[in-house]
């Protein structure tokens, strides 16, 4: 069950009193001109309360910030992001991706670098959390049958390195980013907290086939910080996503983490700076909200 008033455990986006909740939280998405800015992410819009009272007339009608936009040093130039239309996403820090015996190292990715990665997400986390941004998950796999995976009709089957690694490897049928398994839950060390969510995501792009932009449009959110495995995976394929729905999308180049050789992860930060968006740290990230990034 999704997280309410009364559950202690993280909202997930695809159970119906998340969609109600939905409709209670959010109002209507808002453009914002960029006008009157010469740096590029200057919002209009402001975020509503998460439950307005009851005596509020309908309508979208955005308090003032509680506080004040800033400005991140980021490649290609600096971007002017407002917290109040800001949120942290956290792109598959799940075991299958980070910890060893997960999908990736069974596969024979190099995981090396993941325990660097795991230590400034969190970082990232902590800083958000505490300047009040939206922080939304990514959870990727299928149902242990792999049903939602697509049969040979799918590229999806085809391409999944972890479906063909159960092919090859029939005993890990049912183990590698099944739900409900060890290799589908996240990291013990940045697992989501009560007022985060939870999107499962059927394929590398979160944005594909789930509800994260009712969820962001809901909350006056037009600004993306993305953090997670794997950069020239998951999260380019998300990022590349959501500046397609027309997001301001920034990643923390030291809080990702690759799958492949080392030009794999310069090549999608490489994208990203120059096609889809900015590049910055989880220092700067941090310093900019006010936080301490250790």
């Amino acid at each position: 069950m999704g997280a309410g008033p009364n559950c202690p455990l993280p909202f997930r986006s695809d159970e119906p009193e998340v969609q109600e909740c939905g409709e209670r939280m959010g109002s209507p998405w808002r453009e914002g001109s960029g006008e009157g800015s010469a740096l590029p992410g200057f919002p209009l819009a402001r975020q509503v309360l998460p439950f307005a009272p009851m005596d509020l007339p309908a309508g979208y009608a955005p308090p003032a910030s509680p506080r004040a936009p800033f400005v991140l040093p980021a490649r290609p130039e600096p971007i002017r992001l407002d917290p109040a239309q800001t949120a942290l996403i956290v792109v598959d820090m799940q075991n299958a991706y980070a910890s060893p015996g997960g999908y990736i190292d069974i596969a024979g990715f190099d995981i090396g670098g993941a325990a660097a990665c795991i230590s400034r997400v969190g970082a990232a986390l902590r800083a958000a959390r505490a300047a009040g941004l939206p922080v939304l998950y990514f959870q990727n796999g299928w149902d242990p049958e792999y049903r939602a995976a697509g049969g040979p009709g799918s590229p999806n089957w085809h391409k999944s390195n972890a479906l063909k690694t159960m092919r090859a490897r029939p005993e890990l049928a049912g183990k590698l980013l099944a739900k409900g398994g060890w290799d589908y839950d996240f990291v013990e060390a940045v697992r989501p907290t009560p007022t985060d969510i939870v999107v499962p995501k059927p394929r590398y792009s979160g944005f594909f086939n789930t509800n994260i932009d009712s969820l962001l449009r809901a909350r006056s959110v037009r600004n993306l910080v993305f953090v997670g495995i794997a950069t020239n995976v998951c999260v380019e394929s998300s990022l590349r996503d959501a500046f397609h729905l027309e997001y301001f999308c920034v990643v923390l180049e030291d809080a990702t983490h690759a799958a492949g050789p080392d030009f794999a992860q310069k090549a999608a930060l490489y994208n990203i700076e120059t096609f889809f968006g900015w590049v910055s740290t989880v220092a700067d990230f941090c310093g900019a909200l006010g936080q301490s990034p250790e």
